[in-house]
């Protein structure tokens, strides 16, 4: 993993806006009417060549493959594994419930209803279908790779803990079971993205996002017994992976709630620095977690581990200044070392096809604020 020993490098999330004309295929395969699989091969390999290259151009300096073959970034697994068959029936979200008018406006969306009717649960054994899919999308990144130059690049897989958090379990006899399941299941691709030379960044939003969803209404350590048994078969999946190597996104769901019911990064910060990776991206830019970077004022970050918080919101579209942003990194620079962070986005700008929450243009538009904000903070922290 570089670090910013010269200047802040930037990176975001991972998931980036997929042009019309993929998500169009994407949905008529979601939706079972026949289409051309050539010709939807095709167009991802394009649009994958398109988001690498237009990152490059606007200054991102850890680059993905924006997700683009990925109808989300938890269920695209369900295309991978065998077992999910069943219908998933997930607790909603405790902060926008306590809202009417704001869950009638969110769950009554399109795109969100679409999500949920296509949200399959585990209802038999979970195993690894083959790596095939896996395997072209690095070679459709490589592919577009060759084009650009670039600092560093990263693929994004979801953890055992998103998969049982976002699908359910309707099989295994617990909760413990079924992780052990997924995490053998994805094991390999985990291994196949490291042996392709890439960072993997694993997806964790049930170490956060799950303490206003099944754990609503019960005590934090309960949530707190939850993430360590998450953080326990995560770190051993991927023992084998340098920690240099990985990174962990952390986060308390990328919807437009109100979300006065997160629980605060202080409550669990202590556990999440456990987690066998270096580098951590998490929300740092919105206007419920902004304040949590005097976190890390009080906060030893353990040898090795590199921030890289959010300072461009991903729910919003409102371009922030590129001060704001240099203001922000500086923060997190005087917290913990300059060469301990690289300045990354709240969450994706795609996470799920047919859902978006801030228009393509300005999503671009933020990312090159983004990369401006940093050159900013960069001469005033060298």
């Amino acid at each position: 993993m570089k670090r910013s020993t010269e200047r802040i490098l930037t990176t975001h999330t991972g998931s980036l806006p997929r042009p019309d004309s993929l998500v169009e295929l994407m949905f008529a395969k979601e939706e079972g009417r026949p289409i051309d699989a050539r010709m939807l091969s095709q167009r991802i390999q394009e649009s994958v060549r398109e988001v690498v290259s237009h990152q490059a151009a606007i200054g991102i300096d850890v680059v993905s493959d924006g997700e683009m073959s990925k109808p989300s970034y938890a269920t695209y697994v369900t295309e991978r594994l065998t077992g999910f068959a069943g219908k998933s029936d997930r607790p909603k979200l405790s902060d926008i419930l306590e809202y009417p008018k704001v869950a009638s406006h969110y769950f009554n969306d399109p795109g969100v209803q679409r999500l949920n009717m296509n949200r399959p649960a585990c209802n038999g054994p979970v195993a690894s279908r083959g790596l095939a899919d896996a395997e072209a999308d690095i070679g459709n990144f490589r592919l577009a790779l060759a084009a650009v130059n670039v600092e560093d690049t990263f693929m994004t897989a979801a953890s055992p803990g998103v998969v049982s958090m976002f699908l359910g379990n309707t099989y295994y006899k617990s909760e413990e079971e079924f992780l052990w399941a997924v995490a053998k299941a994805m094991k390999p691709e985990y291994e196949a993205i490291i042996k392709a030379g890439f960072l993997l960044q694993l997806d964790c939003p049930d170490l956060a996002m799950t303490r206003h969803r099944e754990f609503a209404d019960r005590p934090v350590e309960e949530f707190r017994d939850y993430v360590r048994l998450h953080i326990e078969v995560l770190n051993a999946t991927i023992a084998d992976i340098p920690p240099e190597r990985a990174r962990v996104h952390l986060c308390w769901g990328n919807y437009p709630g109100p979300h006065h019911r997160d629980v605060p990064l202080e409550q669990i910060i202590d556990l999440i620095l456990t987690i066998r990776a270096h580098g951590l991206s998490f929300e740092a830019a919105n206007s419920r977690h902004e304040h949590e970077w005097t976190v890390f004022e009080k906060v030893r970050l353990p040898e090795g581990k590199v921030l890289i918080p959010g300072v461009i919101e991903s729910m919003s579209n409102r371009i922030e200044h590129p001060a704001l942003i240099a203001q922000r990194i500086v923060r997190f620079a005087n917290a913990v070392g300059r060469e301990n962070v690289i300045a990354g986005s709240d969450c994706g700008f795609g996470t799920f096809v047919g859902v978006a929450l801030v228009e393509p243009e300005i999503a671009w538009a933020k990312l090159g604020s983004l990369a401006e904000g940093a050159r900013i903070a960069s001469a005033e922290l060298w």
